[in-house]
């Protein structure tokens, strides 16, 4: 009863090893090498996931008038402008209210580094693995800018591929599924940004408008933060800030 208790452990991260399993025990099998980008992603991804405490706050933006302001600029200017290049101007509209959202940790965790620039990168589907190029600046650029840009380098990476410079340097990502489907998802946190935002094929629903139920064209979010240094009541902001943007589209072509 006088003796000292032992110590107790440090609660800490203890991962099983990965099981080998042969799976030709069990029937007919393929074997399949990883690509060199999707090792490398994997690997990116994993630390991220495990290092980040990630939080996913879900929402919709009435994007009803979206397709017609894109088809009446994309008529005027010549250039395809697609739905990711509003949603692009509307990151940068959420940033510069929220500055917080613009920021990277120090690799001590000591500092938040708030930046004074605005590179929005965005998931790209390849053939080799999912790369993020970078819109650089895109704060000083219009939308037809953004969108004859992205257009350029989402081919560029799905033929010849991209150069690390493209593809660094990001304040925050977009990821959008809006082209396959689904109604939300947790999106993984590009480090060292501290959010990124999902979406998902949009929707009608019925909304109330003064007192009235009409039918609105809802855009999913998924927006994953870092709890470290974004709390839930900004991140629920951050989303109305971006879906109010999105639903005047018009305006964001002047910005």
């Amino acid at each position: 009863m006088t003796e000292a208790k032992a110590a107790a452990p440090t609660p800490g991260l203890t991962i099983a090893p990965w099981p080998d399993v042969d799976h030709s025990a069990f029937g007919p099998i393929q074997s399949k090498p990883i690509t060199r980008i999707q090792k490398v992603v994997g690997a990116m991804l994993s630390r991220n996931w495990v290092m980040i405490p990630h939080v996913t706050h879900n929402d919709d933006a009435d994007i009803s008038g979206l397709d017609d302001a894109g088809k009446r600029l994309s008529e005027r200017s010549g250039i395809k402008v697609t739905p990711l290049a509003y949603m692009i101007k509307a990151a940068v509209h959420g940033l510069k209210a929220y500055p917080r959202f613009n920021a990277s940790l120090d690799s001590a965790g000591a500092h938040l580094i708030l930046k004074q620039y605005f590179h929005i990168g965005f998931a790209v589907d390849t053939p080799n693995g999912l790369v993020v190029p970078v819109i650089r600046d895109a704060d000083r650029k219009t939308l037809t800018e953004i969108a004859a840009e992205v257009a350029e380098v989402s081919t560029l990476a799905r033929t010849k591929g991209l150069p690390m410079d493209r593809m660094s340097g990001g304040c925050f990502s977009i990821s959008s599924l809006g082209s396959i489907g689904g109604t939300s998802f947790t999106p993984i946190i590009n480090a060292p940004e501290v959010a990124i935002m999902g979406t998902t094929r949009s929707v009608l629903k019925p909304v109330s408008v003064d007192g009235e139920l009409v039918w609105r064209t809802m855009l999913p979010l998924s927006l994953s933060y870092d709890h470290r240094v974004i709390n839930g009541a900004d991140a629920a902001r951050f989303c109305i800030a971006f879906a109010e943007a999105l639903s005047q589209p018009d305006a964001l072509g002047l910005s």
